[in-house]
This record gives structure tokens, C-alpha cells and sequence, in this order.
């Protein structure tokens, strides 16, 4: 998987739109990509250093992915406890990965869907 293959998938989900929110905070955070579904966010990655890609997901899900895979680790921030990031090319399969970002989509449309 490359950043392409990423940005391509998950710009095929319906209503998915894509920004570089951070580098406003720090210049080091300019290549951070973000997914976004209803104006929420689902899924990142650095594009300059695709070694990782963190989605949102549920304590459970997180619980049970980390039981799994050694690959799995907590998000470079803290503060964003239902994420997970996944570290590429270890022992998570690239469907895998996939598969999760795709639930990742589905628990923040869901969520967010609810409340319009």
C-alpha cells in the first residue's frame, strides 16, 4: 500500500473529502492528510512518511485489534483515544488495514448521521 492507494480508497467512499488541517499548528504536521466524512474525521496519514495510517474505531475494536497485531499502537496524540494508528508493513495485512478504515468510515457516518 502507498498513500495513493489510501487517498484513492478512501476518496471512493461516498461523501469523503480530504484536507491538511495541522500545518497551521506546526510546519511538521503540513503533510498530514485527513479523511473527513460529514465534516468529521475518520482517518489520517503523512504523506512525506507513510509508515502509519490511524483511524477512529471503538474501545472494543481497538482492544481487539491490538490483541491481534503488534503493528497496532496508540496515535502520536494522545488525546485521541478512539484511534488507532497502525504501523505499514508489519503483521496487519493491507486488507486489514483497509477493512478498518472502511469501519472507520461507517462509525463516524453513523454517528454523525444521527444527530441531522
Amino acid at each position: 500500500m502507498n498513500i495513493e492507494e489510501l487517498r484513492d480508497y478512501c476518496l471512493s467512499m461516498d461523501g469523503v473529502t480530504e484536507k491538511t488541517p495541522f500545518g497551521k499548528f506546526a510546519r511538521r504536521f503540513e503533510s498530514t492528510l485527513v479523511f473527513y466524512v460529514l465534516d468529521h474525521m475518520f482517518c489520517m496519514a503523512d504523506m512525506d512518511d507513510f509508515t502509519s495510517v490511524s483511524f477512529r474505531s471503538t474501545p472494543e475494536e481497538i482492544e481487539e485489534i491490538e490483541s491481534h497485531y503488534s503493528a497496532a499502537t496508540t496515535p502520536l496524540n494522545q488525546a485521541m483515544k478512539f484511534w488507532v494508528r497502525i504501523n505499514l508493513n508489519e503483521d496487519m495485512p493491507d486488507r486489514e488495514v483497509y477493512r478498518l478504515v472502511s469501519r472507520a468510515y461507517d462509525i463516524i457516518k453513523d454517528k454523525y448521521t444521527k444527530k441531522k
